[in-house]
């Protein structure tokens, strides 16, 4: 009797597709009929034995063919089982497979054995393309001619019905790499593909064979499409040296018919490489070497694809003519040097280094309680009476702690106390908003040191809105110098309205704010300051600064509502700041637009004037019957004008902002509902004195009167510590947070201490 019990590494039920493939291997016999019988027969729930015993092939190799399908798929029976040179070799898929597999330069053997090639010759590949670090400082990408050496970038791609360009972009590397980028996933490959695949094959010119257009003869074509769009390349980045390979084209169609304005060279791509496999390589590169080469940039190329397989579909479409914005602020400048010749010399080196994660748990102890003994952090901690005093005997030692007035105790010798010495280090923050940027220098305690402020309109052009903000991190730095040691500088941290792209350090559409979109903004600070520097969405950073200001009144979960140019949410969940898969958690306003059901015509949730306070409330004051501010005036002002007059008792005033409080409160109570939590607090710069009561009250009500779970809790609506310039505190806060908070898994992000 055959047992029908699923086998060994049971390869679960087969999707009609795969089945289909499966079948055809094995009727048209081969190497892949044998793997396509042993799947086919482990799906039917037979045993490794048995399946063995039908088609006379080693257990071993059963069990090896099963275990590779339930790792990879189709894919990986299309594979050869053991090293071997095939037929051929494409060396961008090796190249691919070594930079995205786990363990970086180490994965040799592993790529050999998964592609069926021997490890001499993938060492070859890894020394012909220079990625072995010890060899070269930056790889050579091996087209015909070869790219120059250097940092190697993908900066655009050209596609029409004749032809496929990649634009790369190469400087010389003047400097030590950066810390490498976040490693793109295969998920986002997988997209480009398809992506690339459908824009190859919709319309009459199209063929999906992956080698390109089968025919395109017929097809319409605009020699001087390409120029023009190398020519804008070359205006766009100025500051790289620009390379137009060709991945596929018609055949006698040259690459460049016209010559293009700007110095682009041309190129193909390695002989012992497809187009496919040759453009993942490169994206491999990119996104492996560079910080700000993130999802991001290759989730919008996805995007513009499918843009134009839409517009193909509806008879438009001519071309696609993508250009990622610019990396110019990772490129060395000479900027930071400058800045040192000018006496600017903030090195932000942590000298603070904590050697172990119970340093940390000690120094977050004493910051929760103020002043403690070291008695009372061992009870509290858990950690032994000696653990405790040699900790604390270098945390004293390196002036991060300092002792207090003696206890007497009832019995014994006095107990010590010991709390944290506030000017043992220091971090500055920058908020940048759409009306004014504020830059303030804090100590450990959260103490202002000083405070500089800028105003700064929408409309500036980006390359001296940067220069403004670095300039105002300067004179903040340079007013502090006196109070600031400069072995205790930790870093800058910089607040910044949402959605950001914190991988790339790239603002991507404030509020306000369209000017500045797109911005790789951390990179292009990092040039002017030599020191860590962290970016954060506003609200979050109100959050992490709250946390860190409030010590034992905020060691709980909480949400920060942070009233700015928009409501944001920043979250403190489970003794750390919580950022979401892509650092953007604590979007509030779609949440209001739900929970009011104020939906657009197109299903996506409206949005909503009450979640933007400075221009609402004004707006609310005139249609109850208040006489408008005057528009010279702008929206702040107006603002403060309602909200003093609703103070004074004026109800069209009043009404106004208890209409605003209301939504918000409507979107808290969801919160609320969803997170189980029982403290919110309530901040950002437009929640003033005067309107603070009217905010408290309102919210205070709605997410106690309403919430599913209102018989088991009391949430508590309170003001935020932090003064009107919390995001700025904050953003300095998430230095501290980043370097002392103790942490047992690393958190992602550029500039934090795991």
């Amino acid at each position: 009797m055959i047992d029908d019990r699923p086998g060994e590494g049971a390869v679960g039920l087969l999707l009609p597709d795969d089945r289909s493939v499966l079948r055809r291997w094995a009727a048209d016999g081969g190497p892949l009929a044998v793997r396509a019988n042993i799947v086919l027969l482990a799906a039917d729930g037979l045993r490794d034995a048995e399946i063995s015993r039908r088609l006379g092939v080693s257990r071993q190799t059963v069990g090896n063919w099963r275990q590779r399908w339930t790792s990879a798929g189709i894919g990986g029976l299309e594979h050869r089982p053991r090293t071997g040179r095939p037929a051929t070799v494409d060396e961008a898929e090796v190249v691919t497979r070594t930079l995205l597999a786990p363990g970086g330069s180490g994965a040799s053997r592993a790529v050999a054995r998964e592609l069926g090639l021997s490890h001499a010759t993938v060492a070859g590949i890894r020394r012909r393309w220079r990625l072995n670090p010890d060899e070269s400082p930056a790889p050579s990408v091996p087209t015909r001619p070869p790219l120059p050496g250097g940092d190697v970038w993908v900066m655009g791609l050209y596609v029409d019905r004749c032809r496929a360009v990649l634009l790369a972009g190469t400087r010389d590397r003047t400097r030590a790499p950066a810390a490498a980028g976040t490693v793109i996933g295969a998920d986002v490959l997988a997209g480009l593909d398809k992506a690339l695949d459908l824009a190859l094959t919709t319309g009459p010119a199209g063929a999906g064979s992956g080698t390109g257009p089968a025919e395109s003869a017929a097809a319409p074509h605009d020699p001087g499409a390409l120029a023009a769009y190398l020519a804008e390349a070359g205006r766009c980045h100025p500051d790289l040296d620009l390379h137009a390979i060709a991945l596929w084209d018609a055949p006698g169609l040259p690459l460049l018919p016209e010559a293009p304005a700007g110095p682009v060279t041309c190129h193909q791509i390695p002989a012992r490489a497809t187009w496919r496999s040759f453009l993942r390589a490169m994206i491999a590169l990119d996104s492996t070497s560079h910080p700000e080469s993130s999802r991001r940039v290759y989730l919008d190329l996805a995007a513009e694809l499918e843009r134009y397989v839409a517009a193909r579909a509806e008879g438009g479409g001519d071309a696609v003519r993508w250009l990622r914005e610019t990396v110019a602020g990772h490129l060395g400048t000479d900027r930071a040097a400058d800045g040192a010749a000018r006496g600017h010399t903030w090195s932000g080196v942590n000298q603070i280094d904590l050697g172990s994660f119970n340093e940390c748990v000690v120094i977050e102890t004493v910051r929760l309680s103020g002043t403690i003994t070291r008695g009372e952090i061992a009870h509290r901690t858990g950690l032994t009476q000696q653990s405790v005093s040699r900790i604390a005997r270098s945390l004293l030692d390196r002036g991060i702690l300092i002792e207090d007035a003696q206890r007497r105790a009832t019995s014994g010798k006095p107990r010590t106390p010991v709390r944290l010495s506030g000017t043992a280090a220091h971090a500055l923050g920058i908020h940048i908003d759409p009306e004014l940027l504020t830059a303030v220098v804090i100590d450990l305690d959260g103490a202002i040191v000083c405070t500089r402020t800028r105003p700064v309109t929408a409309d500036i052009n980006p390359a001296e809105f940067v220069d403004r903000v670095a300039a105002l991190g300067r004179e903040a730095l340079d007013e502090a110098r006196g109070a600031v040691r400069a072995d205790g500088f930790l870093g800058i941290g910089v607040a910044v309205p949402g959605p950001v792209d914190i991988a790339s350090g790239t603002v991507l559409g404030p509020p306000l704010m369209s000017a500045w979109g797109d911005l790789p903004l951390l990179y292009l600070l990092k040039d002017h300051f030599p020191c860590p520097v962290i970016m954060e969405k506003d609200c979050i950073a109100a959050a992490a600064g709250e946390r860190w200001i409030g010590r034992d009144r905020r060691a709980r979960d909480f949400a920060y509502l942070y009233l700015g140019t928009g409501v944001g949410t920043g979250l403190y969940l489970n003794g750390d700041i919580y950022r979401g898969i892509s650092a953007n958690a604590g979007e509030f306003g779609q949440l209001c637009a739900i929970a009011m059901g104020r939906v657009g015509e197109d299903g996506r949730p409206e949005m909503m004037p009450e979640c933007n306070p400075p221009v609402s409330v004004p707006d609310f004051a005139v249609r109850r019957g208040m006489r408008p501010a005057p528009s010279a005036a702008g929206s702040t002002a107006a603002y403060l004008a309602v909200g003093e007059a609703a103070a004074a008792g004026d109800p069209a005033a009043a009404g106004a902002v208890r209409e605003v409080a209301r939504a918000v409160g409507r979107g808290a109570l969801g919160m609320i509902d969803l997170l189980d939590i029982d403290l919110i607090v309530l901040g950002g710069p437009f929640f003033t004195p005067d309107v603070a009561d009217f905010y408290l009250a309102e919210i205070g009500r709605t997410v106690n009167e309403f919430p599913t779970a209102r018989r088991l809790r009391r949430v508590e609506v309170e003001p935020s510590l932090l003064s009107a310039e919390a995001a700025a505190v904050g953003a300095a806060s998430t230095i501290f947070h980043a370097t002392f908070t103790p942490r047992l898994r690393g958190r992602g992000g550029a500039g934090r201490r795991d």
